[in-house]
């Protein structure tokens, strides 16, 4: 008999909290160990209790869902699935910065506008998801929330690319900002980016990663040459449309999903390598599932330097593993020494 996944749910609202509880009790298969109603107590019931997974809110008193997330994955790590309100704005950059201290996924909260039954039904999924995932300590508390410090570099041939492209899904947010905020400011070429990251959490993320890093984030403009985007850009897909190049422009698509996702990496680095062969570079970093996979392959065969994230840094190995198992990936690294390998190979500075 499969033991039942042991959780501590910590919110402050008792409605929603205990609606929680009963929710995972009727799904079965879990076994609610601990209610908190603040970040501290929250802490010390994870500390105590050692459980398989953390539900996490956000506004909470005493401390944050935001600091306990630090400290849990600092000292005792744990899969968390924040279960948060969007909001607004201020709420969303918190949900990012919990994402980037190691929380493993986020849950809107129930709004009323679908059945309780339905809605109770995705977060015994995403829970059940969370408490899968090897969580590793993450320095983030220990360091400081601002801390950045310069990734370790690897030797790679130098050159330069007319455009990177990177995917992530699970534990993305985190790895795409560490990356970034080791690429120095005069980065050698313009990137797109693909996060999977549902709505409405994913309406702000640009924004998150712009005001978090030294190089300039944003939604494109449809059609934009990338010819005119500034070396060391980002252009990040936005929630639920895809990101392409074509004729050397990017374009949004409302196009069917792939593997489940819109945005889709695939989507991304199967126009890439159509459209820009071997004047190009993809990186692909953790994620669940295989998104992205045969897209670098086909960069890879097109002439594209191709990266893939390791499986000792990865929160989920299964995008970057899938590559592996292609032979998409020209390098499989280490997230320190991604950094470098791009600025090598962008042609900017080391």
């Amino acid at each position: 008999m499969t033991a039942a996944t042991r959780v501590v749910v910590v919110e402050d609202s008792l409605t929603v909290r205990k609606q929680l509880v009963e929710l995972l009790t009727t799904a079965g298969g879990f076994d609610v160990v601990g209610e908190a109603g603040d970040g501290k107590t929250g802490i010390e019931l994870v500390q105590r209790l050692r459980p398989d997974v953390v539900t996490m809110d956000m506004m909470l008193p005493v401390m944050t869902g935001l600091a306990a997330t630090e400290y849990i994955m600092a000292y005792c790590p744990t899969p968390i699935l924040i279960v948060s309100a969007s909001t607004n704005r201020g709420e969303l950059f918190r949900t990012y910065d919990a994402l980037a201290a190691g929380a493993v996924d986020v849950l809107e909260k129930p709004l009323g506008a679908e059945p309780e039954a339905e809605w109770g039904r995705r977060l015994a999924a995403a829970v059940r998801m969370a408490s899968r995932i090897r969580v590793i300590t993450h320095p983030r508390a220990k360091l400081g929330a601002t801390a950045a410090r310069r990734l370790e570099r690897e030797t790679v041939p130098r050159g330069r690319r007319g455009i990177v492209a990177i995917g992530a899904s699970t534990g993305g947010p985190g790895a795409i900002l560490e990356i970034m905020r080791a690429l120095p400011q005069d980065f050698g070429s313009p990137i797109a980016l693909v996060i999977h990251i549902d709505e409405p959490f994913g309406r702000a993320l640009a924004d998150w990663l712009d005001a978090q890093t030294p190089l300039r984030v944003a939604y494109p403009e449809d059609g934009v040459p990338i010819a005119d985007l500034p070396p060391g850009s980002v252009s990040m897909a936005a929630p639920g449309r895809h990101l392409v190049l074509s004729d050397g422009r990017l374009r949004f698509s409302d196009a069917a999903p792939l593997h489940s996702c819109r945005p889709s990496v695939d989507a991304l680095f199967h126009s890439i390598a159509a459209d820009a062969g071997a004047a190009a570079v993809g990186c692909l970093l953790t994620g669940m599932g295989r998104d992205g996979a045969a897209g670098l392959l086909a960069m890879r065969q097109a002439g594209a330097a191709t990266i893939a994230q390791d499986e000792q840094t990865s929160v989920v190995f299964g995008m970057p593993g899938e590559a592996v198992k292609l032979g998409a990936a020209e390098r499989v690294m280490p997230l320190g020494a991604i950094a470098g390998a791009l600025t090598a190979l962008a042609g900017g500075a080391t």
